[in-house]
């Protein structure tokens, strides 16, 4: 009880009444400095959109300086200790919270959980770091609780999702980036694999109601879906975080992943790109052979099967030029070279590679329905990667202009 009650009180102790009747032996100063690389941790964090807040127990002096060493604070911070935090009721602290970047010094692990559950409040999804016994409630709290694995308490590390091996504030930063691209590439993937759904699904329409040859089968859309696809998109799913991925702001926690806009991009723009671009080479087998649309076109024979080899090649080149539209939603292609991912390339010549096979070997050529094609087809289809790649450019420029307006 004594130790708690001096406890209390030392901030009310007055230094003239306390040091007296002293000698002088010596001074001794002990300092742990910060990481070199945190101030740039600091920085990329507001770039991001990241709110940093610091809460500790140390006198309010030390927790400034070591703030602005940082580069947490520019100017002198509002300073709140805990003794002040007793004193506020909920709504002034949410103001505090709301309105400025304040330090909260001398504070103990019910003040921390409080600060989090005011956050909270305000609708942030927070994140705690923490090595003491002390942060564990906050840490337990918190939809993130990250505690430092090297120099942490064994408390805190239990009451953590994530433990910090080398203790780096900015190995936090490092995977908002990782997890900002990961959520990226998952719509990236997403993209590329719905936007054919389209030309798959729009020759059965025309089928139907135009009364033409069925344009393609459906051991082609296999062929597309399970075969030709599957390296391109495996391929997305390794991009590197795009330039900018840590200058946008946060997303809502409502967002979803699959939403509007990304069924929009699939289905109402790429996807009808390649629909159309596929009933072109369709109908262009006929019309080297002679046919035109307007007449009886044949639904069986060589003619057929090079009108539906066309289709099918034709979905096939249009999502080689998709692959590279689906690198970025926003950024130019000249932003997004292949270095960055060289996966890629490889994965569009294992869908070329697999094109040319079920094309010109016999067996795979029966199986499937195909028909090898002459230079004058190949001609063709050589323009629609390109064309879908300068149409998606096109949209980005337009977006991109919007944005800036």
């Amino acid at each position: 009880r004594p130790l708690e009650r001096a406890a209390r009180d030392a901030d009310e102790w007055d230094a003239d009444a306390v040091e007296r009747e002293l000698t002088l032996l010596g001074l001794l100063a002990m300092e742990d400095p910060p990481r070199p690389e945190v101030p740039r941790a600091i920085r990329t964090c507001r770039d991001a959109g990241i709110r940093v807040l610091m809460a500790t127990g140390d006198d309010p002096r030390t927790a400034e300086a070591i703030g602005r060493e940082i580069g947490l604070y520019d100017v002198a911070p509002r300073t709140v200790t805990g003794r002040e935090l007793d004193a506020m009721d909920d709504a002034q602290l949410a103001h505090i919270l709301a309105d400025a970047e304040p330090l909260f010094a001398r504070v103990s692990p019910e003040h921390k959980l409080r600060l989090v559950e005011a956050l909270q409040g305000l609708g942030e999804v927070v994140a705690v770091t923490g090595d003491g016994v002390n942060d564990a409630p906050a840490l337990k709290r918190a939809e993130v609780g990250v505690a430092m694995g090297a120099t942490g308490t064994d408390v805190a590390r239990e009451a953590a999702d994530l433990v910090l091996a080398n203790d780096d504030f900015a190995s936090v930063v490092a995977a908002v980036e990782e997890g900002r691209a990961v959520y990226d590439n998952l719509r990236k993937f997403m993209t590329y694999i719905l936007s054919s759904n389209v030309p798959e699904v729009v020759p059965f329409v025309a089928f139907v109601v135009l009364g033409i040859p069925l344009p393609l089968t459906v051991m082609q859309i296999l062929a597309v879906d399970l075969g030709t696809d599957l390296a391109p998109a495996l391929a997305l799913g390794a991009e590197p975080p795009e330039p900018d991925v840590m200058r946008r702001p946060p997303r809502s926690r409502r967002e979803r992943l699959l939403d509007a806009q990304l069924l929009a991009r699939a289905y109402l723009w790429l996807g009808p790109l390649e629909a159309v671009l596929a009933m072109l080479a369709f109908f262009y087998a006929y019309w080297l052979a002679g046919l035109g649309p307007w007449e009886a076109l044949p639904s069986s024979g060589e003619i057929y099967r090079t009108a539906t080899t066309m289709s099918f090649a034709g979905i096939v080149a249009c999502q080689v030029g998709n692959v590279f539209a689906c690198r970025s939603s926003h950024e130019s292609l000249r932003r997004t070279t292949l270095r960055r991912n060289p996966l890629l390339l490889l994965g569009i010549m294992l869908e070329i590679g697999v094109l040319v096979a079920l094309i010109y070997v016999p067996s795979l050529a029966r199986a499937f329905g195909l028909e090898p094609l002459a230079a004058s087809h190949w001609a063709l289809l050589a323009a629609f990667a390109p064309l879908i790649v300068l149409l998606e450019e096109l949209r980005k420029a337009v977006a991109r202009r919007r944005a800036r307006a």
